[in-house]
């Protein structure tokens, strides 16, 4: 009944703002209520006003950085980070014709187990390879989408 009561009272704790008076209300069996209105006489207002309120988060001006460098913090030049974005998506391009040549050889090896008439547990191996080079394949995809 506690744990009942307190989750009532933090569900209630925004609601100063909306409702300005919390009442915290007492019956004869003495099980406690929390209330935006007063239930009956024995209820005892705890909380009251704007004071209660949370102030809504400072926006933050447009333009700044989310995290700011440090003011020594070496920079790369633009060139330079160019260059190296040009490089990580030739060597992902370069992942990505081996891996679908990889996924073409995973397939043909499936197709071959069952032409033979391989059981499902002989052939589980060849499924999960060519699912595997199906997901690498789309994990480099999404990279190449990322870049810039």
């Amino acid at each position: 009944m506690t744990r009942c009561s307190l989750a009532l009272l933090v569900a209630l704790l925004p609601l100063p703002a909306l409702a300005q008076t919390i009442y915290k209300c007492i019956d004869a069996g003495g099980s406690t209520t929390y209330a935006s209105a007063r239930l009956d006489k024995n209820c005892k207002a705890i909380s009251s006003g704007p004071e209660n309120a949370i102030p809504a988060p400072k926006a933050k001006p447009a333009g700044a950085a989310a995290n700011p460098s440090p003011a020594g913090f070496p920079r790369v030049q633009e060139d330079t980070q160019k260059a190296r974005d040009g490089d990580r998506r030739h060597i992902l391009e370069q992942e990505l014709a081996g891996e679908q040549r990889n996924l073409e050889q995973a397939k043909k090896e499936l197709a071959e187990q069952q032409a033979a008439g391989a059981s499902s547990d002989r052939a589980a191996p060849y499924r999960d390879r060519v699912g595997q080079h199906e997901r690498n394949i789309q994990a480099i995809q999404k990279e190449l989408g990322n870049l810039k």
